[in-house]
């Protein structure tokens, strides 16, 4: 089972920002929409580039509740991972997301 990994502090991580966090490998991008908390792996299913990673500011790339790949314009939901708009047609992976001791923490859990 893979291990839970800290992300931030909750009260360090508000409504609207955002993390990224390696996972054994894995980049994992968390976000706090409105007080809850949702984990995408950071990689656009279309051609496997970075979206959060990509190095633009999170401004630009968050509209709501989807994330727009820098590179090809694709939309992700960042609640569910689905791609909603071409050229990606594939999702991109969700991880749970908890709070222990008052600290955000998230896993890739795919390969339990």
């Amino acid at each position: 089972m893979s291990d839970w990994i800290d992300v931030a502090p909750e009260v360090e991580f508000g409504p609207g920002q955002s993390r990224l966090i390696d996972a054994e490998d894995v980049m994992i991008a968390v976000f706090n929409l409105n007080g809850k908390y949702y984990a995408i792996e950071d990689v656009c299913s279309h051609d496997g580039s970075p979206l959060l990673g990509s190095g633009l500011e999170p401004g630009e790339l968050i509209d709501g509740d989807q994330i727009i790949c820098p590179r090809h314009g694709t939309r992700f939901c960042i609640r569910t991972g689905a791609a909603l708009t071409p050229p990606a047609t594939e999702p991109t992976a969700c991880f749970p997301v908890r709070i222990q001791n008052s600290m955000v923490q998230t896993r890739d859990d795919r390969w339990d």
